[in-house]
């Protein structure tokens, strides 16, 4: 998803987001540690779309006003 996407979300939703990602990327994880996943790349992406929910929380929360 893109910044600009998620900017448009609420706080309680972004964090909602957040919970069902963590969870997710756990799941995810026990498979890499297992070799159940084929696929690292979901692992990849799934961290880089967490650490995407993160910084426009953080903007909101600090309320900085971003493009």
């Amino acid at each position: 998803m893109k910044p600009s996407e998620i900017r448009s979300l609420s706080v309680d939703e972004i964090k909602e987001k957040i919970n069902d990602m963590k969870k997710e990327l756990f799941n995810l994880k026990l498979k890499v540690k297992t070799a159940q996943l084929a696929d690292f790349r979901s692992y990849r992406f799934l961290k880089k779309d967490l650490a995407r929910y993160f910084t426009v929380l953080t903007e909101k929360e600090k309320g900085i006003n971003a493009k």
